[in-house]
């Protein structure tokens, strides 16, 4: 069982990197993931990007100075702005891992790739769906306004503020809300029913013991 760190209340610098149809494999290239840890993948995202020549972190790496992620501040950025369908292709959950380890909290996109869209609430990564004008809104105020762009987010009031008198509500989903509340993953939140699965076993055990039979072993 693993349990994301509560996330209610965050702000942070947003990075604009408003490209469509950025895939798993550009969030992470599959030549990066060398380790089944969650943990160092940040080193590794958007590789293909971020350095100038494709080179292994023990030869070191140049950064490409055209990157977003490479230029102040956006380096420490812990919001992505991103394009329409914002990490469709495979379902590979280090995509989400590496964004996480690099120290992204939120990701404001139109839409996302559905298997992405879910690893992120279960990574303990807040994935909204924003329409495309106001994301674009957002990413001229900080690109305008570089050093001082802190963007607030309220989970719990479904709310985005970048600026005095401009706000936006967002949609979520109960469930997936109440994962990032509450911290929790899949197996978190089923075992928060532990309870009454147990007593469904019990009472499941009596009107059909032979489901539950082992048979002895030799």
């Amino acid at each position: 069982m693993t349990s994301a760190r509560k996330q209610v209340f965050h702000r942070g610098i947003a990075a604009p990197l408003l490209r469509p149809n950025i895939d798993t494999d550009a969030i992470i290239p599959s030549r990066e993931i060398r380790r089944v840890s969650k943990e160092g993948l940040g080193e590794a995202l958007f590789a293909g990007w971020r350095y100038r020549r494709e080179q292994s972190c023990e030869q070191g790496r140049e950064p490409e100075p055209g990157f977003i992620l490479n230029q102040a501040p956006y380096a420490d950025a812990s919001i992505l702005l991103a394009g329409d369908n914002f990490g469709c292709g495979s379902s590979r959950e280090h995509a989400v891992w590496a964004l996480k380890d690099y120290g992204f909290k939120a990701i404001l996109a139109p839409s996302f790739g559905g298997i992405f869209f879910n690893n992120c609430a279960l990574n303990g990564i807040l994935a909204i769906e924003l329409a495309e004008e106001a994301i674009v809104r957002i990413a001229q105020w900080t690109e305008a306004n570089p050093r001082g762009n802190p963007i607030e987010i309220d989970l719990a009031a479904r709310r985005i503020h970048w600026r005095a008198g401009e706000e936006t509500h967002f949609p979520i989903e109960a469930t997936r809300r109440s994962l990032l509340l509450d911290g929790l993953d899949s197996i978190a939140a089923t075992l928060r029913m532990e309870a009454a699965i147990t007593a469904f076993e019990d009472k499941d055990r009596q009107r059909r013991p032979w489901v539950y039979e082992v048979e002895n072993e030799p």
